[in-house]
């Protein structure tokens, strides 16, 4: 029995069958949002999940700011990440400041190699947010450069390009977002309730700021969550219904029809790009 490939320091077998799943986000609850019900799935099927937040979210907030912000939000990002029995990597880059330079170019390589990355999920660097944008740039850049073996020689290259997708949203221009899969997250949407709801300092303080209704979030903890679950279900549910089609694709007319809440990914050319019939192994949730 050989060794191909270590993870985090850790010998692979050639016969572990898990998939490596990373998720890189600008902000510590991107990946959250965006993939934590499929994040759970896959750990409830023995497979591996990192979420990288590229920033540390030291701007995001209204009245709180710098290393003390910093410091909550990524007690934040470890709370949700122990909810889904996930890694959450946070890097020390400030929020708002995040360029698709080389040498950050250079640290997505590093972590997609020492993670042994099968699979690479992030923004669109179409987005209304530098940090996304920017997010989106570094992992195309570093898609195919992840396995030059003179990039960034200290850490070993990866023998094959692993898969890249975009996280879900609803950008038309230059080009809207096509769903390649749709994952259904009904079954674990409460728990995914659950991550939101570790991360205070933006669900019920910056963004109802940010939009005007911060006077509508009520004081306890407990109300709080039966305030945020509506909200959160109204949004992904347009999300199951934006990529309704996608749904009766991998799940069936019957039970994609009845689906209620989804997460989606959309497979970039970038990286390697994998065949129709390798998405359910890729994506192992469509029984």
């Amino acid at each position: 029995m050989g060794v191909f490939a270590r993870v985090d320091g850790k010998a692979r077998d050639e016969n572990d069958d898990r998939l490596n799943v990373l998720v890189f986000g600008a902000h510590p609850d991107d990946c959250d949002l965006r993939f934590g019900g499929a994040a759970m799935k896959y750990r409830a099927l023995g497979h591996r999940v990192r979420f990288v937040s590229m920033t540390n979210g030291d701007t995001g907030h209204y009245c709180e700011g710098g290393g003390a912000l910093a410091k909550r939000r990524y007690a934040e990002a470890q709370a949700s990440g122990a909810i889904a029995d996930i890694e959450y990597q946070v890097l020390d880059v400030h929020n708002g400041e995040l360029e698709p330079s080389v040498l950050m170019r250079k640290w997505v390589i590093q972590i997609m190699r020492e993670f042994q990355a099968d699979i690479v999920l992030c923004h669109r660097p179409n987005d209304y947010h530098p940090d996304h944008r920017a997010v989106g740039i570094l992992v195309h850049d570093a898609a195919y450069t992840v396995t030059v073996p003179n990039v960034a020689p200290l850490t070993p290259h990866l023998e094959r390009a692993p898969v890249v997708g975009h996280l879900y949203d609803n950008f038309k221009l230059p080009n809207p977002y096509v769903a390649t899969v749709a994952i259904d997250t009904d079954d674990v949407f409460e728990r995914k309730i659950d991550m939101a709801h570790c991360h205070v300092s933006q669900m019920y303080e910056w963004l109802p700021f940010n939009g005007a209704y911060l006077e509508d979030v009520p004081e306890s903890d407990e109300q709080r969550r039966e305030w945020l679950m509506p909200r959160m279900r109204t949004r992904f549910e347009s999300l199951a219904d934006s990529v309704r089609d996608c749904l009766i694709k991998w799940y069936g007319p019957e039970r994609g029809a009845e689906i209620r809440t989804a997460e989606s990914v959309s497979i970039s050319q970038y990286g390697r790009v994998p065949s129709e019939d390798e998405l359910p192994t890729l994506f192992p949730f469509f029984g």
